[in-house]
């Protein structure tokens, strides 16, 4: 199971330090390994939130997930993003910011530390949502319920999570965006816009993937109830079925990538501490990014968040935390040692909560009955 399920991280580890030996040397090998635990560490309650979402997908999406998910993840994100931000910021072409990225490294990582403020505010405001919608929900299982009772119950009010978000960006864009670090000046316009687009991208691409699976659901209960129903209109049923499935997973593989942009921004600004090769930099945060899919699938298909039913909460408190930080550096910096100790201390507390209640029903975690659908189909 794990070999199957890591096979592949394994071997693009293998060939990525190797490639990176034989280009840079033993300080580029270990310039990528570094780089490789930052991705992992940082990244960790990515995994959890993605296998929550990633269950709910059929073999084939999850398929699509993990071959051109990854391929967006790893050259996408973590390659053409920041040469799209230069691009962007310093208004130039993309092949200018391309051979600026190779041969002037030094204005090439200036340029993507200047853009901080607008990368910091679009990804704190959407993963500041995923938190605040999750914590409003009312939910059968409640980790700390002194906090998730009354917030499930004022959470009534449905506008309450954009409500917070925009008082939230209002803040920042007034009190830490007003003098930032990166760049410096008054990037208070520049917060309140990136962060607006935040806002939106979550609204769109979340709300889309909603409607979507709550139609697939309404279909699928439509269809227990009428078994006894003529083959023919089984049929169409069956068929609208599959069209709504495919436009549900289709979103929410939307909805994972936004995700997975969001969580990956502090992972490349964080990478600049380390090196300003973006080579360097793709390789070493792409083989921690196959990691991270390797982990999601390995969730999924163990059952895990099924077994340990407080994994979720910890992962979006995480979440929530890493948007406050996000907002936070756009005027301070802050050690990604702290960032990713931070999402890893609350995934561990909410996995031994889950420990100590299985335990306390009796329930020994093995979710035989609770796989994937797909247990061997990813």
């Amino acid at each position: 199971m794990l070999l199957k399920t890591f096979g592949w991280s394994f071997a693009i580890t293998v060939l990525g330090l190797a490639l990176a030996g034989v280009l840079w040397g033993w300080q580029g090998l270990a310039i990528v390994g570094i780089l490789s635990v930052l991705e992992i560490s940082l990244s960790f309650d990515n995994a959890v939130i993605n296998a929550g979402i990633l269950r709910k997908m059929n073999a084939f999406w999850q398929k699509i997930f993990l071959t051109l998910g990854i391929l967006i993840a790893v050259f996408g994100m973590r390659l053409v993003f920041p040469v799209v931000i230069v691009a962007i910021t310093a208004k130039l072409g993309p092949i200018e910011a391309v051979n600026l990225a190779i041969n002037d490294k030094a204005q090439y990582q200036e340029l993507v530390t200047s853009a901080h403020p607008a990368i910091a505010a679009f990804g704190g405001i959407f993963l500041l949502m995923i938190f605040l919608d999750f914590i409003f929900e009312e939910r059968d299982y409640k980790w700390l319920s002194w906090i998730e009772k009354p917030m499930a119950k004022i959470g009534k009010l449905d506008t309450l999570s954009v409500i917070i978000a925009l008082v939230a960006l209002l803040v920042s864009a007034m009190t830490v965006a007003t003098s930032v670090a990166h760049g410096g000046g008054d990037k208070s316009a520049t917060v309140l816009l990136s962060g607006v687009a935040g806002l939106i991208t979550y609204l769109i691409v979340g709300g889309i993937s909603g409607f979507f699976e709550a139609k697939l659901e309404d279909a699928d209960e439509d269809e227990d109830e009428g078994e006894e129903a003529a083959a023919a209109p089984a049929t169409k049923g069956n068929g609208s079925a599959v069209g709504l499935a495919g436009k549900a997973a289709f979103f929410m593989f939307l909805y994972l990538e936004v995700i997975d942009a969001s969580f990956s921004f502090d992972g490349v600004i964080g990478a600049f501490a380390i090196t300003n090769d973006i080579f360097m930099m793709a390789l070493g945060l792409g083989i921690g990014a196959m990691y991270i899919r390797s982990l999601t699938v390995f969730l999924v298909r163990k059952g895990t968040l099924d077994d340990y039913v407080y994994l979720e909460h910890g992962a979006h408190y995480a979440i929530g935390a890493l948007a406050v930080i996000l907002l936070v550096t756009i005027k301070y910096e802050i050690n990604e040692v702290i960032t990713g100790l931070v999402g890893i201390v609350l995934i561990a507390l909410s996995f031994a909560s889950s420990v100590i209640r299985n335990r306390r029903e009796g329930k020994p975690g093995d979710s035989s009955g609770a796989k994937s659908e797909v247990e061997s189909g990813v």
